[in-house]
């Protein structure tokens, strides 16, 4: 069991393992940091969390895990305000959507104390945000990546495995690498896809018509363009590489797409879209 849960940044994600940590009875007492006040009171109202500060020093003393949820262009900065503070038996980890960058904002920012940082990221969320966002159901069968550091100790690896067990999660682990691959292709470049097609769209001449009868399939495909801009922002700058070559990537099978209406080849468009869809069946499932 955790004594003391600090929470750095009580959004959808912290909300969400605070609740489910809470209604698996894994959890003594949690307190949430953040700069907005007014989100922090209301969870205190929602029962949350059980405490809250503005200082990242006195929410970590004292305490068992530190869960990091803020933006990726803030972690530095938080974990240098934690460093000198942190207790040698506290275990740090993030929720970040991007490995590297966090690992090597945490060297920066650690120092010494890099051990107690054990890297994670649950793959689950919505476009919703704010703590009242949260549920205690959000991590149930979902997976987290946990990519540990060599220098970390098994025992907090396995602390921080067994915290999102108690929530209902499948752990797996991946390298640092792998995992910024991995979700560059399959979270990074459909949320900037979405972002795109709204874009694109809300500057054409006739954009209030087009949104006015848009339909299911739009509603489906862009509902995650509704998500944390600054997040988005940050994740994009720090998984650029993977980005920039799966966007080009992206790129020629839209040309492919183009010049087979182009020349109106029935059959190049049946076999395109045929592909596609065979291999969404199988690897997601038609739904």
């Amino acid at each position: 069991m955790i004594n003391r849960l600090a929470i750095i940044g009580v959004g959808l994600i912290g909300s969400s393992l605070a609740l489910a940590l809470k209604q698996a009875q894994f959890v003594g007492h949690v307190v949430g940091c953040g700069r907005n006040q007014a989100n922090l009171k209301k969870g205190i109202e929602l029962g949350v969390i059980d405490s809250y500060c503005d200082s990242v020093v006195e929410a970590v003393k004292d305490a068992d895990v530190v869960v990091i949820a803020v933006p990726l262009s803030s972690m530095q900065s938080i974990f240098e305000q934690m460093q000198g503070v942190l207790s040698s038996d506290t275990v740090v980890t993030d929720v970040g959507s991007t490995k590297g960058s966090v690992i090597e904002a945490a060297r920066v920012g650690l120092g010494d104390r890099l051990n107690q940082f054990v890297p994670g990221h649950p793959i689950a969320g919505s476009e919703k945000s704010g703590v009242e966002a949260g549920t205690a159901e959000l991590y149930q069968n979902r997976k987290v990546i946990l990519t540990p550091l060599q220098e970390n100790r098994q025992s907090s690896i396995n602390e921080i495995s067994d915290m999102w067990r108690q929530c209902g999660a499948h752990i797996e682990y991946l390298s640092v690498i792998h995992h910024d691959k991995v979700l560059a292709a399959t979270s990074h470049l459909p949320h900037l896809l979405a972002f795109s097609m709204v874009n694109y769209l809300s500057g054409l001449n006739d954009h209030d018509e087009i949104f006015k009868y848009a339909a299911g399939g739009f509603r489906d495909f862009t509902r995650i363009a509704s998500s944390d801009s600054v997040m988005w922002r940050d994740v994009c700058l720090a998984n650029g590489d993977a980005l920039i070559e799966l966007i080009n990537g992206y790129k020629k099978e839209l040309d492919q797409v183009a010049e087979a209406i182009n020349h109106q080849d029935a059959e190049k468009l049946l076999k395109l879209f045929g592909k596609a869809k065979l291999e969404r069946d199988i690897l997601v499932g038609n739904c």
